[in-house]
């Protein structure tokens, strides 16, 4: 439960810093998608899919987007320009 609490702080913490860094280099809007739409994005060379899960609960997780590219949720200014702006980018840490 603590660990999960931990988790939950960290995630709002990171999505908090990622919307300040959106707010200023992508639209003004991003909304939560579905399971299903996501299925639909992947494979498209436009979209770029980002797993921001701890790296515990990475490594214990049985199940992985395929495709997705794992990026340390405490460290997002050290890789987020690295994409390029053009593609839509989808983060998920659950």
């Amino acid at each position: 439960m603590r660990a999960q609490k931990t988790m939950l702080r960290a995630c709002l913490v990171w999505l908090f810093l990622a919307a300040a860094h959106v707010a200023f280099s992508a639209p003004p809007q991003a909304d939560p998608i579905t399971k299903e739409e996501l299925r639909s994005l992947l494979g498209r060379q436009d979209v770029v899919v980002i797993d921001i899960r701890f790296g515990r609960d990475w490594n214990d997780a049985t199940l992985k987007i395929k495709g997705a590219i794992r990026e340390d949720p405490m460290k997002p200014g050290q890789w987020l320009d690295k994409y390029p702006k053009d593609k839509m980018m989808i983060f998920y840490c659950a």
